[in-house]
C-alpha cells in the first residue's frame, strides 16, 4: 500500500506538472500567434517617409529641437540614415512611399492648422497628408543618390502640370462662339499628340515641348515606343501623355511662342529629329534647315554647336488642325 500510495502521489504530481507545462506551451503559442498576426497586419499598413531634398532644407529642419539631427549634423549622414530606414521597411515587406518634405510648406501648414511645428507628431501628420496631395514616389529599392533627383524631377513635373492646368482654366471663352478655349485647346493637343506619334513611325520617340509663359518656362517630356502598326497603341510611360498634352494645350491656348521636337531611334537607322514651332495658336512644322539651326544652337549663349554624328535633321510633318479661336 505505501508503495501504491507513493506511486499514486507521484502520478498525480507528474500529471499536474504536465498540465502546467501544457498550459505554459499554450500561452506561449498564443503569444507567438498574436505577434505573428500583428506582424502580418503591419505588412498591410503602408508607410510614408518624408525626404528633405537638399542641404538647405535639412539645415532648416535642424532648427527644431525635436528633429533627430542638430545644426552640426551633415546632410550626407542624414541621407545615409534615410536610406537605411527605407531598406529596413522594404525588408519587412512594407510598401513605402517617399514624399518630398518642404520646410517652407511645413511652416505654412503649421501656421494654418495651429499645430506645434517642433513635434514629431506634427511632422508625421504633415507627411501623411503629403502622401495624398504632394510629390511622392514609390520606393522600389533605388539608391538614395538616385531617389533624390527623381523626387525633385517629379516635383518639377507636378508643378508644371498644375501651372499649365491653371493657364487653361483662366484663358476664358471665345468671343465669337463662346466655347471654352482651354477645353478646346486640350482636345486639339490630344489629337496633335496622336498624329505626332503616328507620323514618327516605328521606334523609340523622345518628345520635348517648351512653352514660355509670363511667370515661368513650361517644359514637358514624353517617351513613346511605337511598333508602327496603327492598330497597336504606343507604349507611353505613366502619366507623361497627360502632362505633355496639358503643356502643349497651354501653348496653343496662349497663342504665344514655343517649340516642340521629337528625336526618334529605330534599330538599323540613324536617329531622326523633327521640329515644330508654336505661333499664334498653331503648331507649325519647321523645315529641315530650321530644325538643324535649332538643334545646333546653344540655348543659353546662342553660339553654334557641332551637329551630332549619326543624326538626321528632318522637317516636321502636319500634326495640328487649325482651331477656330483667336
Amino acid at each position: 500500500m505505501p508503495r501504491d500510495n507513493e506511486n499514486s502521489a507521484g502520478t498525480t504530481a507528474d500529471t499536474g506538472t504536465g498540465r502546467n507545462r501544457s498550459t505554459a506551451r499554450s500561452r506561449s503559442a498564443g503569444r507567438n500567434r498574436s505577434t505573428d498576426r500583428r506582424r502580418a497586419l503591419r505588412r498591410e499598413v503602408p508607410s510614408t517617409v518624408g525626404l528633405l531634398a537638399d542641404a538647405g532644407d535639412f539645415a532648416a529642419m535642424c532648427a527644431y529641437r525635436s528633429f533627430g539631427f542638430d545644426r552640426g549634423s551633415d546632410y550626407t549622414d542624414y541621407l545615409h540614415h534615410v536610406d537605411g530606414l527605407l531598406r529596413s521597411l522594404a525588408a519587412r515587406g512594407i510598401h513605402t512611399t517617399v514624399a518630398l518634405f518642404d520646410p517652407d510648406e511645413y511652416a505654412e501648414y503649421c501656421g494654418e492648422t495651429g499645430l506645434d511645428p517642433d513635434t514629431s507628431e506634427t511632422r508625421t501628420r504633415f507627411t501623411a497628408e503629403l502622401a495624398g496631395s504632394g510629390t511622392v514616389l514609390p520606393y522600389t529599392g533605388q539608391p538614395i543618390d538616385e531617389l533624390v533627383p527623381l523626387l525633385v524631377d517629379e516635383a518639377v513635373r507636378h508643378a508644371t502640370w498644375e501651372y499649365a492646368t491653371t493657364v487653361l482654366a483662366g484663358v476664358g471663352r471665345c468671343a465669337d462662339c463662346g466655347e471654352d478655349i482651354g477645353h478646346a485647346s486640350f482636345d486639339r493637343a490630344a489629337d496633335a499628340l496622336k498624329r505626332l506619334v503616328a507620323g514618327a513611325g516605328a521606334g523609340h520617340h523622345h518628345f520635348v515641348c517648351s512653352v514660355p509663359t509670363e511667370d515661368e518656362q513650361l517644359v514637358a517630356v514624353l517617351h513613346a515606343d511605337s511598333s508602327g502598326d496603327p492598330d497597336v497603341p504606343p507604349r507611353i510611360e505613366g502619366r507623361e501623355s497627360l502632362d505633355f498634352v496639358t503643356v502643349l494645350a497651354a501653348g496653343l491656348a496662349l497663342g504665344g511662342p514655343g517649340g516642340l521636337v521629337v528625336r526618334s531611334t529605330t534599330e538599323g537607322h540613324r536617329d531622326r529629329v523633327h521640329g515644330w514651332r508654336l505661333d499664334r495658336g498653331r503648331l507649325t512644322a519647321l523645315s529641315a534647315a530650321a530644325v538643324f539651326n535649332a538643334y545646333c544652337t546653344d540655348a543659353d549663349t546662342g553660339d553654334l554647336v557641332a551637329p551630332e554624328p549619326g543624326v538626321e535633321y528632318c522637317p516636321g510633318y502636319d500634326v495640328d488642325e487649325p482651331g477656330p479661336h483667336h
